[in-house]
């Protein structure tokens, strides 16, 4: 156990004036976006959208289970032909409701591509901002607090050590890349 503590302690010894020279700082783009004007603008926007396509969502719902309850009255008096055409019909209704969620809500859907160009100019103005201030302040790292914990959004690329680990893998660096 004392080993341990004794490399520990000279590990923190021999990494500690290292780490020291570095500046570390943080942001929370929450709270700054809060602040902001075009951002509360684009919220707002993004929220009538929203409200709009739940609607026609809504709607294309409803019309499948107009023709649900329909089929239900029906279905007794209907020839096999005209039965297999109803619930032809309902799925059909039914997938092209589940299409325009998934294409309007989904990952890549609309409302992500809208909200994703809204904000590109207010994210890009508070990444000018962050570079000022990095600069001004002569930090090396700084991290979002914002969302789920703690990321990266600025290093210094002096500290990049990508290309020794490429190196390390035996792999090169496209020439017309290089720093």
């Amino acid at each position: 156990m004392k080993k341990v503590i004794f490399f520990l302690l000279g590990l923190s010894l021999l990494v500690g004036p290292t780490c020291s020279a570095q500046k570390f700082g943080y942001i929370d783009t929450e709270f700054i976006t809060s602040k902001m004007p075009e951002y509360q603008k684009v919220q707002v926007k993004m929220d009538e959208m929203t409200k709009q396509w739940i609607k026609e969502i809504e709607a294309k719902k409803d019309e499948v289970t107009v023709l649900e309850r329909a089929f239900k009255l029906e279905e007794l008096l209907l020839t096999e032909d005209l039965r297999q055409q109803r619930l032809q019909q309902i799925k059909q209704k039914d997938q092209e409701a589940k299409l325009f969620q998934n294409s309007v809500f989904g990952a890549e859907g609309e409302l992500f591509k809208a909200k994703k160009n809204a904000l590109k100019p207010i994210l890009d103005e508070i990444s000018k901002a962050v570079e000022k201030v990095v600069r001004q302040k002569r930090l090396d790292f700084l991290f979002d607090k914002a969302n789920d914990g703690l990321a990266l959004i600025y290093t210094n690329p002096v500290h990049d050590y990508s290309d020794y680990v490429l190196e390390e893998l035996g792999l090169e660096l496209d020439p017309n890349l290089k720093k």
